[in-house]
């Protein structure tokens, strides 16, 4: 009750910023659930979009791919074809490090790169990575180095566990 009142009393309404779809260059048979927000990135052809997704600027996602609800794509993430973002995947750019946020400071982050055919399962974490193509990440597992074989990965930090058709 007490924090209400003080925010109350230092603001009295409330500051609501639109968020939604701009700036964005669409592919062919594209579709996006609302409530989404998508800006100044790149959705190639055939791409889903689920509810509640944030994919920010300077993102490429290419044809095929699949993003499902609760995903949040930051900038300088590039996705390639044919993948599947699970719900509630997060990607990373910032590694704090200098010991806190880099704000604005884009020289302090870092690009994230998937490769085609990879399938990221629910609730992972994606730091700035490369990851080839043909890999799975299990759910909740956390990426925190580069994944350059083909191959199931899982855990915290993910290692590799075995091959996609074993």
């Amino acid at each position: 009750m007490i924090l209400t009142n003080s925010l109350f009393f230092f603001r009295k309404k409330p500051v609501n910023k639109n968020s939604g779809i701009k700036n964005v260059k669409f592919g062919k048979n594209l579709v996006v659930i609302n409530p989404s927000n998508l800006y100044d990135c790149n959705l190639g052809d055939n791409v889903f979009v689920g509810p509640f997704v944030e994919i920010q600027k300077d993102v490429t996602i290419g044809d095929g791919t699949k993003i499902q609800s609760h995903a949040f794509i930051c900038e300088m993430v590039t996705i390639g074809k044919n993948c599947f973002i699970s719900h509630g995947v997060m990607f990373v750019n910032d590694l704090f490090a200098d010991g806190g946020p880099a704000g604005g400071d884009r020289l302090k982050w870092k690009a994230t790169i998937l490769g085609d055919r990879v399938s990221v399962g629910t609730n992972s974490t994606i730091l700035p990575v490369k990851i080839c193509s043909d890999v799975v990440i299990g759910a909740g597992s956390v990426v925190t180095k580069d994944i350059l074989n083909p191959g199931i990965y899982l855990g915290n930090p993910a290692k590799y566990i075995r091959a996609v058709n074993d």
